[in-house]
């Protein structure tokens, strides 16, 4: 019997290679693309009423000033260090997203008689915007290893970014062009907007007669809004053009006739319109909700929470982190808002559901259901407190905003598996981008409030800013659908016959409207089926620009048909830098309108406001400060024995 052959010796394992990821330059400069998105994204979300994906856009932020420091200081930069700062980035624009609650606040406040008055200062809003999104992140790291390695869902958005961020890491030329395309975009959208907004050399739109200007009705050179339209598609700016065309074109003559709006002009138009609007889009929320039930029925069945890795979130850590963040934030909403414990805690209760059935819906689909969420807290807070708009207000903008930051960290942790991250890390920048971004949206949002009003009825703008630059006013269509629904839970539906005769008719037959056309688009999966959603947008917009995203949805189709590859490599680049070049330049013209109006005046931005972030910088020196501890407590030590890890630590 011939001898087995002996085993050749064991080959032990080569050492993990040493790989920087969270380092001190990662981290300093997340911070600084948190802030500046934080700053930024508030002015995109109030102006479109949707926020476009901010991830591939702090990927390039990352590549960009990461390696200009490395050229400076140090090796170059990873993949690993673009996406800590690409995590950063997408955390604040998710604090600056949730800008739709403030400003959904402030139109209600419009309103006297419906009792809501919802004032919040800046560290009001920090507090409530941090405390809310740090607990749903928390709360969404369990769920790491179910949707992620289990199931390996999608999560397009940071499928996205992970490729990205291999492409700015390996390929340089194909890198060479993205970013190429996203500083043309950004720089002819940047020039364009001054020479619209700043020096009034351009008109930034051209309004079809007199009648088109009181109706804003027309087409809008907005780089921004036509980049937004190359992003969503030719179906998607389609459906908002047949929303547009029914609530701007035909409305108008219609209700004037016969009454039932003083003059055909663009505030008492979107004052009766935007009821139509809103019942669609809830409608077709809800309806699509609806059709994901396996969706929904297997995230609950198949869900396991078993141990985590090695380069996860301690689980201690996040017990204890969301029980603090959890009480923080009840106490917040109890001492400085006025809000019973028990409705907190029901609102928290109801928010971690959301979460994992909003997580599996957007990693299959890319649809965040967080307007759709926030509708289905409202009825539930309609039963519990009836009327009680401001409980209303409070409860669903808290669950919107724990859900929302819970599911977007997947995105991050998806990103993150692509390239091979520290998950442990990701958490960690997530963890600290959070109240930075958070005050950023605190400082700049009550400057454009001041400078442009909200709404229709342009709430909170300073007389003194009417005919100055930057008054073109916010109309906040997302808002307009959230504090519509308040209204209707708080007034009732006789009281809204009232005030808009026949609103109510046309909001019941838009409900129907939007379950048909919901069904139809799910049954025969038809690209000329309108989305409900998309068309009730569209009747929320402004039909100019409205008009100028059509024009980018057109853009967008003919370029795939002509070259499917150069489109599908730059498009991205190029529109996202088309939002960013308008939303720097007005953040620029903000800020030097705000410091040339407001500072030191009687009667400014500041009477009555002396805890504002820009004149007290206390509050800002301590978010600086916990960071510094943060990075303190995260930072990886080197261990007494075995190789040593630096800070990427890795898999």
């Amino acid at each position: 019997m011939t001898l087995p052959a002996p085993a050749p010796p064991a080959v032990p394992e080569p050492a993990p290679v040493a790989r920087p990821e969270f380092t001190l330059r990662a981290v300093l400069v997340g911070i600084a693309v948190a802030i500046f998105v934080g700053l930024m994204y508030p002015y995109v979300v109030l102006k479109i009423g949707f926020g476009p994906n901010i991830s591939v856009v702090s990927a390039f932020f990352g590549f960009v000033a990461v390696s200009l420091i490395g050229r400076l200081f140090a090796p170059r930069g990873s993949r690993y260090e673009y996406n800590i700062v690409q995590t950063a980035g997408t955390a604040a624009g998710q604090m600056g997203f949730m800008v739709i609650v403030l400003a959904a606040f402030d139109l209600l406040a419009a309103r006297p008689e419906l009792g809501v008055n919802i004032q919040l200062s800046t560290g009001q809003i920090f507090l409530w915007l941090t405390l809310a999104g740090g607990l749903g992140v928390l709360l969404a790291v369990p769920l790491r290893r179910h949707y992620i390695d289990e199931e390996n869902l999608t999560f397009a958005d940071g499928t996205a970014a992970g490729e990205t961020l291999v492409i700015l890491d390996t390929d340089y030329k194909t890198a060479k062009r993205g970013l190429w395309a996203l500083i043309a975009g950004g720089g002819l959208s940047f020039v364009h907007t001054m020479l619209s907004q700043a020096w009034r050399v351009l008109p930034e739109s051209l309004f079809f007669g007199k009648w088109g200007e009181k109706l804003h009705v027309g087409t809008s050179w907005s780089i921004l809004s036509i980049a937004s339209g190359m992003i969503v598609g030719l179906r998607v700016t389609l459906s908002m053009a047949l929303g547009m065309v029914l609530a701007w074109y035909v409305a108008p003559p219609l209700l004037f006739a016969n009454g039932f709006i003083p003059d055909q002009a663009f505030r008492p138009n979107l004052n009766w319109v935007m009821w139509p609007a809103v019942g669609m889009m809830i409608s077709g929320g809800l309806t699509a909700l609806v059709l994901k039930w396996k969706l929904i029925v297997k995230t609950f069945k198949d869900l396991k929470i078993g141990h985590l890795g090695s380069t996860d979130f301690p689980i201690r850590w996040v017990v204890v982190g969301s029980v603090v963040l959890a009480v923080a934030l009840v106490t917040v909403q109890k001492v400085s808002l006025g809000l019973p414990v028990w409705l907190s805690v029901v609102a928290i209760a109801i928010s971690l559901p959301l979460m994992v059935v909003g997580t599996r819906v957007l990693g299959e689909t890319n649809w965040a259901p967080i307007s759709a969420f926030g509708n289905l807290v409202q009825l539930v807070f309609g039963a519990l407190a009836p009327g009680n708009a401001t409980v209303n207000m409070l409860t669903s903008g808290m669950s919107g905003t724990v859900a929302a930051n819970g599911e977007h960290l997947m995105q991050d942790y998806k990103a993150g598996k692509i390239i091979g991250s520290n998950n442990k890390y990701l958490t960690y920048m997530q963890l600290l981008a959070l109240p930075f971004g958070a005050l950023a949206v605190a400082t700049i949002y009550p400057i454009l409030r001041w400078q442009n009003g909200i709404g229709p009825e342009r709430f909170g703008l300073n007389p003194e800013m009417v005919g100055k630059v930057m008054t073109q006013g916010l109309v906040a269509p997302a808002s307009v659908r959230w504090a519509g629904f308040a209204e209707i839970l708080a007034q009732g539906v006789s009281t809204l016959q009232e005030q808009r005769p026949y609103a109510l008719h046309a909001f019941t037959a838009s409900l129907v409207l939007g379950v048909v056309l919901t069904l139809l688009e799910s049954r025969t999966k038809s690209a000329w089926v309108p989305s409900a959603t998309s068309m009730g947008l569209g009747m929320l917009i402004e039909a100019h620009y409205v008009a100028a995203m059509v024009m980018g949805g057109l853009i967008q189709w003919i370029w795939n048909r002509r070259n499917a590859r150069e489109q599908g490599e730059l498009n991205m680049p190029l529109s996202s830098g088309g939002i960013v070049g308008e939303a720097i330049a007005v953040l620029g013209i903000t800020i030097v309108t705000f410091a040339t109006q407001s500072v030191a005046r009687p009667g400014g931005f500041f009477e009555g406001q002396p805890e504002h972030a820009l004149v007290s910088p206390y509050l800002w020196g301590a978010v600086f400060a916990a960071g510094v501890v943060a990075l303190l407590v995260m930072a990886p030590r080197r261990k007494a024995t075995g190789p040593s890890l630096s800070a990427g630590g890795g898999h």
